[in-house]
């Protein structure tokens, strides 16, 4: 079976995902472990790989996604654990009484929280922070909850250009230089994108607001199928509330965060050291009352867990090439070794960098840029950066182009999109923790996101950063 045939299975694939989750014929988890599964065992009876082969693709899909998995039960219900005893209560009242009735004031927290956080470069820890923080009062405000993530993953996008962030230490790697001196290369477009991200959060306040968002607003029109919940300013007492431990939950949700930026351990184990001792200090040594708080967040807990673990199907069929010792490569590995069989992306990309060249040629840089947001629903990070991005610079050689251009536009339009694609468990994490499906989450920002780095992309021009 030929390569190209191998890649056009693939794409076929991804465009079966993104049509069923958009017409809303299943959840995520199905349609991540169906499609792949069917492109899997087409590969294998048309001899490209063994059934050896294929349960080796998927146990490697587990072991990029599993941590994430992982992350997401113990985030949710640790965050849960802290809502129900009302720290987030106190929190609310007090941005409520900053912000006011300010649908915009509100917006522009969003993204400001969303930059902070973002500095030490971690998607999944982002969220983490961001959503559980500001969700309640975008609820509260009858705002929607697609364009709190919206907001967030644009200014993340921006953050992600930072040196230690992966695709940036990813693409300089590829041009064997140091990321820091790559990042001071794009550090005006950071800048600019930054003003930007404030930009976006600032019309989007005036969105919601012409909607009728705010304390006193009209009735939020609904959100995809999910309605709005009708906000209640004055918050009820119930018997899981315990104000007078605030601080204590406040001071333990910070050690969780700094333990989350410390970066030394797993990022789940933070918040599975955090989610013990606050059933304990809060709850006290009393197994029948954890069971009933960790039951009553089960739930969403188990449905995102499912979908991280559909995803891992997905990644490992998709992404995971097979030596001739029939072992999993990586897909961070840039040069394969003899004998080894590409994996279904490494495949598409090939099929990418034969169409582009011919028409294209001088213009590489451009047309990369343009089209990264759509690539980047198709393409995980790896794949995307150590797969496709040697193959863009061969390309670019060939025309005269040089290679800094072409991984300035890779990196820079690209990141713009990193926390909409599905082959990104981050994003994942992030559209359950605001209990968004997958597929609002991706119709409310494709187009933001792509105007986005498009703006990005003719502002690095301006710059002289990249040629048009």
């Amino acid at each position: 079976m030929s390569s190209t045939v191998v890649g056009l299975l693939g794409l076929l694939t991804i465009v079966a995902i993104v049509v069923t989750l958009f017409k809303s014929k299943t959840q995520p988890a199905i349609a991540f472990i169906v499609f792949p599964s069917i492109l899997g065992l087409v590969l294998v009876l048309m001899g490209r790989y063994t059934f050896a082969n294929l349960a080796t693709m998927v146990k490697s899909g587990f072991s990029s996604t599993g941590p994430t998995a992982a992350l997401f039960v113990f985030s949710v219900l640790y965050f849960g654990v802290m809502t129900d005893a009302g720290m987030f209560d106190v929190i609310i009242g007090k941005l409520m009484k900053f912000v006011g009735d300010n649908v915009i004031g509100v917006c522009m927290v969003s993204a400001i929280i969303a930059l902070v956080g973002h500095l030490d470069g971690g998607g999944a820890s982002t969220f983490c922070i961001v959503i559980p923080a500001m969700l309640p009062v975008y609820k509260r405000m009858h705002m929607r909850r697609t364009t709190l993530l919206r907001i967030a993953v644009l200014s993340m996008g921006v953050l992600n250009l930072m040196p230690w962030a992966g695709p940036t230490m990813r693409a300089a790697s590829v041009l064997g230089i140091e990321s820091g001196s790559l990042w001071q290369t794009i550090l005006p477009i950071q800048i600019f994108g930054i003003i930007l991200a404030l930009v976006h959060a600032f019309i989007s306040g005036l969105q919601e607001k012409a909607r009728g968002a705010g304390l006193h607003g009209k009735l939020a029109q609904t959100e995809g199928n999910v309605e709005v919940e009708e906000a209640q300013i004055e918050v009820k007492e119930n018997e899981l509330a315990r104000p007078k431990l605030f601080l204590f939950n406040i001071l333990l949700t910070l050690a969780v965060i700094v333990m989350l930026i410390w970066d030394v351990f797993p990022s789940y184990v933070p918040f599975m050291l955090g989610l013990s001792i606050a059933l304990f200090v809060n709850y006290g040594f009393t197994a029948k009352m954890h069971k009933k708080i960790i039951n009553l967040h089960a739930g969403p807990a188990l449905m995102m867990c499912s979908t991280l673990m559909g995803a891992a199907i997905l990644m490992g069929v998709l992404t995971t090439s097979i030596g001739v010792d029939g072992k999993a490569i990586s897909a961070k590995v840039m040069e394969l070794p003899a004998g080894a069989v590409p994996s279904v992306v490494r495949c598409l990309a090939g099929i990418v960098s034969a169409i582009l060249p011919a028409a294209l040629g001088q213009h590489l840089p451009v047309i990369i840029g343009i089209l990264s947001v759509p690539l980047a629903l198709a393409f995980d990070t790896d794949s995307y950066f150590y797969g496709m991005l040697p193959v863009m610079i061969g390309i670019g050689q060939a025309f005269g182009v040089d290679a800094l251009p072409i991984a300035i536009a890779m990196v820079v339009c690209r990141n713009c999109a990193t926390f909409i694609s599905p082959m990104v468990p981050a994003t994942l994490l992030g559209t359950g923790l605001a209990e968004v499906d997958i597929k609002d989450h991706i119709k409310a920002s494709f187009f933001y996101v792509w105007i986005f780095s498009i703006i990005c992309m003719l502002v690095a021009a301006l710059f002289g950063i990249m040629p048009l």
